[in-house]
């Protein structure tokens, strides 16, 4: 009966009475997917299949349920339903499972895995395993898995061992084909694991360990990567302890899971280590423990051989990244116990300063992880940490930064945790009761130890926040502190606590956060606000009511600043002040009346009239400014930019709990007035910001009438591109003839005398941007306060309702309000920032109880929609700037639509939009067609529409390919953005370069199950443009839609687990792509030549090539196209090279076909020659032959015979040797594919070359064409390649990475390199030759300079410097390395070439500091470092220094800039440089850290150490130390412009234009530098410095002190926050002199040995 309902077979006659009277519907033949669906759900879960009950008759029910499931699953789209189908086919497995332990043999055969419905729900599997949803995914895991259990079911009867099987083997070989992208291949070859073991999949493919982590560096692919070789190795382990007699099981173990991993961590790139450290090694660890001491053991032998850099970890960190893990997993007891045992402290710390920044990350990490959180922190834990600290606070990585501080405070909670555990035992314990071993001393002594080293990280953390710290530096100190507060909270009751950060901050330290509020960065901005939120209220007792008074104006002055981020320190300093009750009185007339509450809400209450005085504050400024405006916008943008008042406004009101007031009587008129006031600044700055083009709306004039101008500017910017922009052509008239009655009304008193004037009373020039940006930030302001209200407010249903503070009405106005802005503003960041304010608003109607306003979103939508369909001329809304707002006022109405209901509102407007889409033959369908694929665009797009938007795909993507073919352009301009669109949302967002990466690809199959409807209608858009690409006129016929359906075809490919016969078949388009391959258009040939590849089956690869050679007409034939061939030849290229790509490049059977296919290349050879006149279709023949030159590269012994038993070589050389690189050009730049045919033809002579010269030894014989041939060509192009591919080989030698060196055909050419220098002109040949010339020994081509080029060694070095100085910067950069090189060689030889170069050096060290230079490219700073780096032991260290000390400290100053430049490739270069100065035998001992890899930040440090030492070594202290002490009062920095940044009046310039660098910290290298000397003055018997230049100094430093005290004396009270970045200026130039000052009074010995730097970080006392 069941059946007969599922196979729509009912008798009617023989239905029982009772279903036909509750399920009639079910009888009939047209029952609903749904509905046949559930039936079958109803059929598995609720018969019993156990034991056969269900006999015979059950069975067949059985396979009829499974039929019906497939056949909807080829009809189900809905992805709901498409979830609970793959639930269902999982279940109907397990019910399968059950039925086959005691099965028929008939249902066996019908179940196994050759059968018809195993190959069917495979077929299943593979479509669906890489579905977007993961529930669905794993139900195909579920599928695959019972797939497995039934075939094993079915042949226990055989006894047939399952791995051997030719159903499993067949499996897992296609599984182990597979691409590794696919996430489907992952699970299931982890089920087949399960069944068969790990010894049949590693016979088969024996490297797949390897294989498998080299996937790991993709993050997509990495918990999937993981947990397979979790399965494998666990299986592995088990069978191989089973199997074993002696424990030497572990060493096959090791060798086949531990080794791939070691040679990862060491040499894998960062993700790849990353990812395995974090997935793979745990698990690794977790199954055997034991590993760890052989990890270590191998670590650490290679650890000092391989310290690695700054783009490699080496063992070191490989060594720190498994004892973190190790530790992290509970596999160390300690990591106290780690040093003594495994790793020596000068490790860790050799870790903690490490170039890498992740062996830095991996070492704190072992410090502060443990798997007990009650672990007792140790003292050399607390040392390392405190050492890691001074050095890695400036990281410029945001993800390091997030590391750093999420390690520290797993530090804090151990440290809180522990200290809890040790309070208890110091009251448990007595005075004489042995030691406990938990602590192995006294608790009291560690709690101690706790609070001196809590104190002493907060001091650190309170001097990085010094004046002029970096972003990097103050983000990461107030993130540290802040988790100390959150860590160490104030004790409450009797708990105790090991430490309290109030105790620690003074009034000094007080200001300093509160300074923090000033910087441009609102990241630092927040973090500072929260900690000041939780320290105690007392600590506002810091500031005075004078104090007070003063930060409150500054707050109220920075709220109307013309720059942005000023109004945002504004709403911080405002809300500090109202959440520490720290208001002035001066505020007391808008004081509220006082509620009587209990003591736990009157913090509550303070808060709420604090907030409320300071809105009713605020709002009164605004409606005076807006008033002002009414009158003169452009007085408003230069004076007083209306939009920071909101922001403050809006500030405050997120603070405070709104749905709990007590003053609500209070503040409703206040919410009242802010609204009317929100619309007038709205009215105000719309006409602008609702104008045709709002970016540049004023002339950049000196007039300053400002109501004409403004008058001006508002007829030039009426709307103009409206619905009627498309229908009629427009004359634009002359200003005077626009009808201004409007405009008047919205601007009624003109004052046309008004001069602008600026914030100190200077008449200044309003420019368009300011204008502009006072507009769009005020509209975004009001947009985000309303949005906010609407969020905050609690809404009153009638009028008199007590408690709410929001009328319907006004809820009503504030949506009329959104609706008007999004749909009618131009410019993007105010109608985004409306979006933001009204999906606020969207989402509270969706919830609200009150009918009238939830139904106000399906009005408004309908309305909108009316409004796009019916096109009316007169409409308002935005047809260009992709519709502006339009889109996004949709997407909120739609995304805020309950996901839980039927989405109706979706459906609907879909349908809609789609229809409107859509082809039709009505002009005046344009517009609404316009918007309708605008909005589709946004739409797709929006993530919170998920899965749900999936359905319409195949649809939206018809309407992009039809919309394409428009005459308009306009159409087409939409539908290529939507199409983009679609492509992402089908095949995911782009994540390499690489056009077609087989991460966004998708197996035809898959696509196609998907998207059926796109099956039959791509394939007949193809071949409709397959029909019109090639006339036989010969005329240009472009179908304008072959773009997009060759860009979706290309990336498609087929699974060797599609299905032969897949009714969804690809082969079908293969004719098709061919033919476009015909189109006259080029880069249409080349698509089709992509897109044809993934339809081709690897294996078919070789037969589809021959067929196409076959169709190339032959020399004879009179009548044939170039674009045929041309097309037809990038095929084969395309075809060949995915060939030779794939994994069968090893194997006989990829040699024979290679084979063949030469043959077939060879007999159309006359397409490379004369006479083939077309140069672009020989370019690309000689394109695949040298493809099959590199084919036969590497495989096997007797590869090249196989070349020449075809006659390959002998073919190419006569090509060569009849081409025009032998006879000459008759051709000019002029001949299309000149360029491409030459460079074509150069790789294949360069190969040409390289094949000949491999064999010399066993064939003799000439070569087609010599190196000096193509390097004497007269076209740059064959020198260019030709150079390049010397430069390789040359660069390989010389790294010492060549297998065998320099072949004997490169030997003794340094001559030809010197000659071609001379003459060459183009400069990238010239940059290449220099580069050679780098690479080669100066001692192989320096003495031939006279005999070649007529200079001597000398004048060549001097030539080589010339062009450094006076070439472009890379030419500069190659010669300054090679004249560096050529110097270092002079030096490293005897006396008299040392002295023959003397002459030179000085202008060599002018070209070194003329390349440091921050505002000088990458390129030319690299070079400079690396120079210094090669010659450092010449020039920087030597014993006996051969420049003056002024140039040696010259050149030392070079390196300390390029240290402390903001690019982090620059200072790791500058690193080196230094590395190799503390690594010479006079300076390794200087420091503790010679021959280690350091990073950048306490490299500077180590530098100035160095050239202290060196100073004395040189005995060169009385004249260096002068030069130093300049370098510390900033001798060479302007200190007038100082004076003048003061004095000037701020330039109402909105966006810096200039260099900065916000990685340095001149405070920093200020500090190291007084340290060095400091400690050098104190410990040397140096001889006292002329009183001259001391004198000098000291009246220097103490003319900056005096005029420095002035500078701060003219600065307003509250300068800090008004005019922040002078206050710094002088903060820095004072703590300059001071400390310059203090260095001199020791030096007279007037300060005595106790002087100490930690006072040049106090606090100044203005």
């Amino acid at each position: 009966m069941i059946s007969s309902l599922l196979l729509h077979s009912v008798d009617h006659t023989s239905i029982p009475e009772w279903l036909l009277n509750c399920c009639r519907s079910l009888c009939c033949s047209d029952v609903s997917q749904s509905a046949l669906l559930f039936l079958c759900q109803g059929t598995l879960t609720m018969l019993d299949w156990q034991d056969g009950r269900m006999g015979p008759s059950g069975e067949a029910l059985l396979l009829d349920t499974v039929r019906v499931l497939f056949t909807l699953s080829s009809q189900i789209k809905e992805s709901t339903l498409e979830m609970f189908l793959s639930r269902i086919l999982a279940s109907w497995t397990n019910s399968a499972i059950q039925v086959l332990e005691s099965s028929s043999p008939r249902l066996k055969d019908c179940l196994n895995g050759n059968s018809d419905v195993v190959r069917r729900l495979l077929e299943y599997v593979y479509t669906h395993w890489e579905h977007p949803l993961d529930a669905l995914r794993h139900q195909t895991k579920i599928i695959f898995r019972n797939i497995l259990q039934m075939h094993q079911l079915a042949l226990e009867e055989s006894g047939s061992d399952l791995a051997a099987d030719g159903f499993i083997f067949q499996l897992t070989e296609s599984l182990l084909r597979l691409e590794w992208h696919s996430k489907g291949k992952y699970t299931c070859l982890g089920c087949l694991v399960d069944y068969i073991g790990i010894e049949h999949i590693l016979a088969l493919a024996k490297t797949i360990p390897s294989q498998i982590l080299e996937v790991m560096g993709d993050q997509s692919l990495v918990p999937y990567a993981s947990d397979l070789l979790e399965t494998m190795f666990k299986n592995h382990k088990s069978r191989l302890k089973s199997q074993a007699v002696d424990s030497t099981w572990i060493d096959k173990w090791h060798e086949t899971w531990v080794s791939p991993l070691l040679f990862i961590l060491c040499e894998g790139n960062l993700d790849q280590k990353s990812y395995v450290i974090d997935y793979y090694l745990p698990k690794l660890l977790n199954c055997n423990p034991e590993s760890l001491s052989y990890m270590v053991k191998i670590l650490q032998t290679s650890a000092d051989a391989k310290t690695g850099s700054y783009d490699s970890r080496g063992a070191l960190g490989a060594l720190m990244a498994c004892l973190r893990t190790a530790r992290a997993h509970g596999h160390l007891q300690s990591a106290t116990d780690a040093w003594r045992d495994l790793v020596s402290s000068a490790r860790i710390k050799q870790g903690l300063i490490h170039q890498h920044c992740q062996v830095r990350i991996d070492t704190l990490g072992l410090l502060c992880e443990s798997n007990r959180s009650t672990e007792i922190v140790s003292t050399e834990e607390m040392e390392c940490i405190q050492f890691f600290i001074t050095y890695n606070l400036n990281s410029q990585s945001p993800g390091v930064r997030q590391q750093i501080c999420s390690l520290l405070k797993k530090l804090f909670c151990r440290i809180q945790e522990s200290s809890q555990v040790l309070y208890k035992l110091e009251q448990s314990k007595s005075k004489h009761e042995p030691e406990n071993q938990l602590t192995r001393q006294h608790p009291s002594v560690s709690l101690q130890q706790y609070k001196n080293f809590m104190s002493s990280i907060c001091n650190s953390l309170f001097e990085a926040l010094f004046p002029g710290s970096s972003y990097p530096t103050r983000f990461s100190a107030l993130t540290i502190l802040g988790s100390i507060a959150e860590v160490f909270p104030v004790p409450e009751g009797r708990v105790q606590t090991v430490y309290q950060l109030s105790h620690d901050i003074d009034v000094g330290r007080f200001q300093t956060l509160m300074e923090c509020l000033t910087g441009t960065f609102e990241e630092v901005k927040i973090l500072a606000f929260d900690l000041l939120m939780k320290l105690p209220k007392t600590f506002v007792q810091f500031q005075d009511s004078e104090k007070l008074q003063g930060l409150f104006q500054a707050a109220l002055e920075l709220s109307t600043s013309t720059k942005p981020y000023d109004c945002v320190t504004a709403s911080y300093l405002l809300n500090f002040l109202i959440w520490q009750n720290a208001l002035p009185s001066s505020l007391s007339y808008l004081k509220t009346q006082r509620v009587a509450c209990g003591d736990g809400d009157k913090s509550a209450a303070l808060v709420e009239s604090n907030t409320l005085i300071v809105i009713k504050c605020l709002l009164e400024n605004l409606e005076e400014e807006v008033s002002r405006a009414e009158n003169s916008l452009l007085q408003a943008a230069a004076s007083f930019p209306m939009y920071g008042r909101v922001h403050c406004i809006t500030g405050a009101l997120r603070k405070l709990a709104l749905n709990s007031l007590q003053l609500v009587s209070e503040w409703r008129p206040v919410v009242e007035k802010l609204l009317v006031t929100s619309y007038r600044l709205s009215a105000v700055v719309s006409p602008v910001i609702q104008s045709s083009s709002p970016e540049g709306l004023i002339p950049m004039d000196t007039d300053a009438e400002s109501a004409s101008r403004l008058q001006t500017i508002l007829n030039e910017i009426q709307p103009r591109d409206t619905n009627d922009y498309f229908n009629r052509a427009k004359i634009l008239k002359e200003c005077d003839s626009f009808d201004l009655e409007d405009l008047s009304a919205s601007v009624p008193n003109i004052d046309t005398s008004a001069e602008i004037k600026g914030k100190e009373g200077k008449t200044c020039d309003v420019t368009a941007q300011m204008v502009l940006v006072c507009c769009w930030r005020s509209m975004k302001e009001v947009a985000l306060l309303l949005g906010s209200l609407c969020q905050l407010l609690p809404m009153r249903s009638v009028p008199e309702s007590p408690d709410g503070l929001l009328t319907v009405e006004q809820v009503k106005e504030i949506g009329d309000y959104f609706k008007q802005h999004l749909l009618q503003s131009r410019h993007r960041g105010a109608f985004e920032l409306a979006y933001t304010g009204f999906v606020k608003l969207t989402e509270i109607l969706n919830r609200c109880p009150n009918l009238s306003l939830q139904k106000l979103p399906e009005e408004w939508l309908w309305n909108v929609l009316e409004e796009i369909r019916c096109s009316d001329p007169s409409s308002k809304l935005c047809a260009t700037r992709r519709s502006a707002g339009i889109p996004f006022y949709i997407q909120a109405l739609l995304a805020s639509e309950p996901k839980k209901g039927k989405m109706d509102l979706l459906k609907i407007t879909m349908k809609e939009l789609i229809s409107l889409a859509g082809p039709t033959d009505d002009s005046q369908s344009t517009v609404p067609k316009v918007h309708a694929l605008n909005i589709l665009r946004a739409l797709f797009r929006d993530t919170r529409l998920g899965e749900i938007i999936i359905p319409y795909v195949a649809d939206g993507a018809k309407a992009a390919i039809l919309g394409f073919t428009s005459p308009v352009w306009a159409v087409r301009n939409s539908s290529t953005l939507l199409f983009s669109t679609l492509i992402t949302r089908i095949f995911g967002v782009k994540r390499g370069k690489d056009e077609l990466s087989k991460k966004n690809r998708m197996t035809g199959s898959e696509f196609f199950s998907r998207f059926p409807e796109l099956y039959p209608f791509l394939l007949k858009q193809l071949e409709t443009v397959a029909n019109t690409v090639d006339s036989d006129t010969g005329e240009l016929n472009h179908h304008p839609s072959m773009f997009l359906l060759l860009l979706v075809l290309g990336r498609l490919y087929p699974s060797p687990m599609d299905g032969t016969c897949s009714a969804l078949s690809m082969a079908p388009f293969i004719p098709f792509i061919m033919r476009c391959g015909c189109s006259p258009a080029y880069r249409s040939r080349e698509m089709a030549a992509r897109a044809l590849v993934p339809f081709v089956m690897m294996d078919d690869i070789p037969d589809t090539i021959r067929t196409l050679l076959a169709k190339l007409p032959n020399c004879t034939d009179q009548c044939f196209r170039q674009n045929h061939i041309h097309g037809t030849l990038l095929q084969v290229f395309h075809l060949l090279q995915a060939f030779s790509d794939s994994k069968y490049r090893m194997n006989t059977y990829f040699q024979q076909e290679l084979a063949d296919v030469t043959v077939c290349t060879k007999a159309k050879v006359w397409l490379a020659k004369r006479q083939n006149p077309c140069l672009v279709t020989r370019a690309v023949y000689i394109d695949i032959l040298f493809l099959l030159t590199c084919c036969f590269d590497k495989p096997s012994k007797d590869n090249q015979p196989v070349l020449e038993h075809l006659g390959f070589w002998e073919e190419v050389r006569r090509i060569i040797l009849g081409s025009e690189l032998i006879t000459g050009f008759p051709y000019t730049f002029t001949v299309p594919g000149l360029p491409q045919y030459l460079q074509s033809l150069t790789k294949l002579a360069i190969a040409a070359v390289w094949a000949v010269a491999a064999q010399a030894g066993e064939h003799s014989r000439d070569v087609p064409i010599s190196f000096s041939q193509l390097l004497e060509s007269s076209f740059p192009e064959v020198r260019l390649l030709t150079l390049e591919a010397l430069l390789e080989r040359f660069s390989a030698a010389a790294s010492g990475l060549g297998e065998k060196g320099l072949p004997p055909l490169l030997w003794n050419t340094g001559g030809t390199f010197l000659m071609l220098a001379m003459k060459e002109n183009h400069p990238e040949c010239l940059c290449k030759i220099l580069k050679i010339l780098h690479c080669m020994d100066p001692s192989e081509w320096l003495p031939q300079t006279e005999r070649c080029v007529h200079l001597t060694p000398k004048e060549f070095l001097t030539w080589t410097m010339d062009i450094a100085s006076n070439e472009r910067s890379e030419i500069q950069s190659e010669a300054l390395r090679l004249a560096s090189k050529v110097i270092a060689h002079h030096m490293r030889t005897c006396e008299e070439t040392r002295d023959l170069v003397a002459p030179n050096l000085k202008q060599w060290v002018q070209l070194v500091l003329s390349s440091c230079g921050d505002h000088l490219p990458t390129e030319s700073r690299l070079a400079a470092a690396e120079v210094l780096t090669s010659t450092a032991p010449f020039f920087l260290t030597n014993p006996h220094p051969v420049l003056g000390l002024q140039d040696v400290l010259a050149l030392w100053k070079c390196v300390l800039t390029l240290l402390q430049s903001e690019e982090q490739v620059i200072r790791d270069a500058a690193t080196e440089t230094v590395m190799t100065a503390m690594s010479q035998e006079n300076t390794c001992q200087s420091t503790e850290f010679a021959f280690c890899r350091v990073d950048a930040s306490i490299a500077l440090d180590l530098a100035l150490a160095v050239l202290c030492d060196l100073l004395q070594q040189w005995d060169q202290l009385a004249p260096g130390l002068p030069v130093l002490l300049g370098w510390l009062l900033g001798e060479g920095d302007d200190l007038m412009a100082c004076v003048e940044s003061v004095h000037q009046v701020e330039e109402d310039y909105l966006f810096e234009k200039t260099e900065v660098n916000f990685w340095a910290e001149t405070l920093i290298f200020m500090k190291y530098l007084y340290k060095h000397l400091f400690r050098l003055l104190s410990k040397s018997s140096w001889c006292p410095l002329s009183p001259e230049r001391l004198c000098h100094l000291q009246r220097t430093a103490s003319e900056q002190c005096h005029l420095l005290s002035q500078l701060f004396r003219e600065l307003p009270p509250t300068a800090e926050f008004l005019k922040t970045a002078e206050f710094t200026r002088l903060r820095i130039r004072e703590e300059r002199a001071l400390a310059c000052l203090r260095l001199l009074a020791f030096l007279e010995g007037k300060e005595g040995e106790d002087t100490q730097f930690s006072g040049l970080w106090t606090p100044l006392q203005q």
